[in-house]
């Protein structure tokens, strides 16, 4: 019976499923042997609040660093689900969500873009990186992710309001299908830090930047996957990891005002200029 109970276990450890109270999980590996071709892009800034992108070198010359650049497969790892010491990387189910913890391999992408990336933020924004599976098939697995990253500049820093991204994975050869690693499109979607000379105080602007992307592999829209959950979905999810005021009960204003009457209280209003679930402000 113990011989049976092993060789049952090394047969799910093999083949890469793992039931666990009723839901299938699956466990995700990458042949760190092979390379992937990444290509990167910026366009120019089309405007900004305070035209800091017409005034100051850094963003006035923001270009990717390498339009093309081979990057190992292991540098992808990070987007995985954490390692056990014994077994490898920890399996999970769709939904499942993961810290992004090693990030080097996140960094080493993210200098493709600008030399001097900084996932620290300075620890006074919402820092850090979330990834969840959000689909797979015996052919593919996607795993949907969000990093919170900004650019140190010379005399200042660049923070977009995120970078949101997807990665497939061939899971029978182990190889990277599909990557993009994008900051999305917005009416404000980057924050600019410019120091003044006296290096004291500093100046604020925010804008619209059309593109700032890493791109590798071909999107294929027709694959079907056995097991899925909506992208709306596993953007909230991701957005409630950075965001804790994300669990307040919102309700909309005629019925807040209604609320308000009959509980005889006041309402505080608070009045901004930018979006709350981003950097970008």
């Amino acid at each position: 019976m113990k011989t049976l109970k092993i060789g049952v276990l090394i047969f799910v450890l093999m083949s890469g499923y793992l039931n666990v109270n009723g839901s299938e999980r699956i466990r995700l590996t990458l042949d760190a042997s092979s390379e992937v071709l990444v290509k990167a892009s910026i366009a120019p800034i089309a405007y900004a609040g305070s035209n800091f992108h017409l005034q100051w070198a850094p963003l006035m010359n923001l270009r990717a660093v390498d339009e093309e650049k081979r990057h190992s497969v292991s540098v992808f790892q990070d987007f995985l689900p954490p390692k056990r010491v014994l077994f490898g990387n920890r399996p999970v189910a769709v939904g499942d969500i993961w810290k992004i913890k090693q990030q080097d391999g996140v960094l080493a992408l993210l200098k493709q873009l600008q030399p001097n990336p900084d996932m620290e933020m300075g620890g006074v924004d919402s820092p850090g990186a979330w990834a969840c599976l959000r689909a797979y098939s015996e052919q593919f697995a996607e795993i949907v992710f969000r990093v919170h990253a900004e650019f140190i500049l010379e005399g200042g820093s660049l923070t977009p309001s995120q970078f949101a991204g997807k990665l497939v994975i061939s899971r029978r050869a182990g190889k990277i299908a599909f990557f993009r690693m994008r900051v999305p499109e917005g009416t404000l979607n980057f924050d600019a830090k410019r120091y003044h000379k006296t290096g004291n105080s500093f100046g604020t602007d925010s804008g619209f930047l059309p593109r700032m992307e890493l791109l590798a592999g071909t999107k294929n829209d027709e694959t079907i996957y056995d097991v899925h959950i909506p992208e709306e979905e596993v953007e909230r999810k991701l957005r409630d990891k950075f965001y804790k005021f994300q669990k307040i009960n919102w309700v909309k204003v005629d019925e807040a005002l209604e609320l308000a009457r009959k509980r005889q209280k006041p309402i505080h209003v608070i009045s901004i200029d930018g979006p709350l679930t981003d950097e970008s402000c």
